[in-house]
């Protein structure tokens, strides 16, 4: 049965939308982040790194359940303990992944992009060409505390460079944080959206908090993105995410633009309650090391798949379905034709 999109886009918040759509709700769209661009092994020796690690990670998420993966390579010259914004390893990672999952949705995104000039984002996103790619929008004032990839006992010249680079402490020999302010306001936002329009990429809207709804009002109004406008919210990080609260996750949701698809993401111990919630509320939910390197308390994740499995579990406890790559790429007005990475 063909999804309209008045079946997968509604009021969610308006207690009478919700009870009219609840008995036929949209099967559950299951992002999986496998690897994340901050920490690496240290945080969890399952995290996959190089190109071939994630792509079996990916593979193993997509028979769980998965129907999109959300890739940030990594650096072979740094041993893959950072990000890279390297267009030619992403793509590695996007041929290898679709030599394993034919149908699977491949979202791109890397930091460092954000920063960026719009001819380098033209650039960059033409030569990965994913059909999905995270656009950040707001100020973000983060800080967090990640294992080091490097030995920090006696970090070398180039270490200490990137340290500096990357605005990142040093607490302790396994401990470094990072404190800062990313700003993704009117023109950047914009440059992105055309960047991405340029190579039909479809935005991953990174929705942090309630004030990045001005921006995304932006957008729309501009027509530099088209609906469905499909929103990702995040809770869960010091000082960029709205608190994660029942009350404040309801507020970002009833805020959200008409003929939008939510999914929501909660790092740490918060994935479970937040992505429950979203379940609940009639959303979509991303999970995978990037966001949670455990399992339960004390408990570190086995696999990326490990967590897909729990969520489909999840799902279906709650009589929703898992929805098919196919479905998915319905949702999100996405070609039925998934993109080659020949």
């Amino acid at each position: 049965m063909a999804l309209k999109l008045e079946d997968v886009s509604w009021r969610f918040t308006d207690n009478r939308e919700w009870r009219e759509h609840f008995p036929k709700w949209p099967p559950v769209i299951v992002s999986c982040a496998i690897t994340g661009g901050i920490h690496g092994k240290a945080a969890n020796p399952n995290l996959p790194e190089t190109a071939e690690e994630q792509a079996d990670s990916t593979y193993e998420a997509y028979k769980a359940g998965a129907s999109i993966v959300h890739i940030h390579a990594r650096d072979p010259n740094t041993g893959h303990a950072t990000n890279t914004e390297n267009p030619e390893d992403f793509y590695k990672v996007n041929h290898l992944v679709r030599e394993r999952c034919p149908d699977l949705i491949i979202n791109n995104t890397g930091s460092g992009l954000f920063k960026a000039e719009e001819e380098f984002m033209t650039k960059f996103l033409a030569e990965c060409n994913p059909e999905v790619a995270s656009l950040d929008v707001g100020m973000l004032y983060m800080r967090m505390r990640v294992h080091s990839p490097f030995d920090l006992t006696n970090p070398d010249e180039n270490t200490q460079k990137f340290l500096k680079e990357k605005n990142l402490t040093v607490l302790d020999e396994k401990t470094l944080e990072y404190e800062g302010v990313d700003c993704l306001g009117y023109t950047k936002t914009e440059e992105f959206a055309r960047a991405m329009r340029a190579s039909n990429i479809k935005p991953e809207l990174e929705v942090f908090n309630s004030q990045s709804w001005w921006f995304v009002d932006n957008l729309i109004r501009k027509e530099l993105i088209d609906p469905p406008y499909w929103c990702q919210l995040v809770f869960g990080q010091d000082g960029a995410c709205s608190p994660p609260t029942v009350m404040s996750a309801l507020d970002m949701i009833g805020n959200m633009p008409p003929k939008s698809l939510f999914s929501a993401i909660g790092t740490g111990p918060l994935e479970l309650p937040i992505i429950t919630l979203s379940l609940i509320m009639g959303g979509h939910i991303r999970v995978g090391l990037e966001d949670n390197v455990y399992y339960r308390k004390g408990e570190k994740a086995e696999s990326n798949a490990q967590l897909v499995e729990r969520a489909v579990r999840l799902i279906h406890e709650l009589n929703r379905e898992v929805a098919t790559p196919a479905q998915a790429r319905e949702m999100l007005g996405l070609s039925q034709t998934p993109k080659q990475y020949p």
